[in-house]
């Protein structure tokens, strides 16, 4: 069976994986932004972009393993908008434009059904209304053998954690203290969980640790 990671997400010193008050201008959050300094440089992110530049190194590496073999991806419904509620029309279809960079189904949670959003190269966004356990489901059958990927944001990872469903989890600590924001931490015992820590590689933009479920 394809395999639940949650890969790449960055949190702060003191434990929260975005800043508070969400909005057009700032979609991760006031300063949420500033979460992720370690990643804008790699190749991979840069290649996002259509560029050809970039910085290699150990941030490059774990940005690109961050991206292998993933079939499909599970998104909040923060992750896709700032639109709260009941969907006024169907005119907001994601922040990255028309080409996301997912190029896979991605499977976003909802109380709201919307009918399914095809963009340019390969992403649709498929709106879910059962639950976490239900767009794991869909999610697997869409991503035909390959893995599957929480991308955020913090209240739907903890939910796949919370319900032991991810398998692996890699997190970017970035050397900063938010103060307030959305913890991903709080009222989670990863170790009660069956958690446990496997992997710690630091650079000076970020410490890079794994979180693996254990049998």
């Amino acid at each position: 069976m394809s395999k639940l990671y949650v890969r790449n997400f960055s949190i702060s010193l003191d434990g929260y994986g975005a800043g508070p008050d969400q909005s057009v201008q700032d979609p991760l959050g006031v300063n949420g932004e500033n979460l992720h300094r370690w990643f804008f440089p790699t190749r991979t992110f840069r290649a996002m972009l259509g560029k050809q530049d970039g910085k290699t190194g150990i941030d490059e590496d774990f940005a690109k393993r961050g991206f292998e073999n993933i079939g499909a991806w599970i998104l909040g419904r923060n992750m896709f908008g700032p639109v709260r509620g009941p969907w006024p029309d169907e005119t907001w279809k994601g922040w990255w434009g028309d080409n996301p960079p997912y190029h896979v189904p991605v499977f976003v949670l909802t109380h709201h059904a919307r009918p399914p959003v095809e963009m340019e190269g390969g992403t649709t966004f498929h709106f879910v209304t059962d639950g976490i356990e239900e767009a794991l489901r869909r999610a697997r059958e869409a991503a035909k053998g390959k893995d599957v990927l929480v991308g955020g944001g913090v209240a739907t990872v903890r939910q796949y954690l919370r319900a032991r469903l991810v398998d692996e989890m890699h997190l970017a600590m970035s050397p900063m203290l938010l103060g307030k924001g959305e913890s991903l931490f709080h009222d989670l015992d990863l170790p009660a969980l069956g958690y446990a820590f496997t992997e710690w590689v630091s650079t000076p933009l970020a410490s890079h640790i794994t979180v693996t479920k254990q049998a």
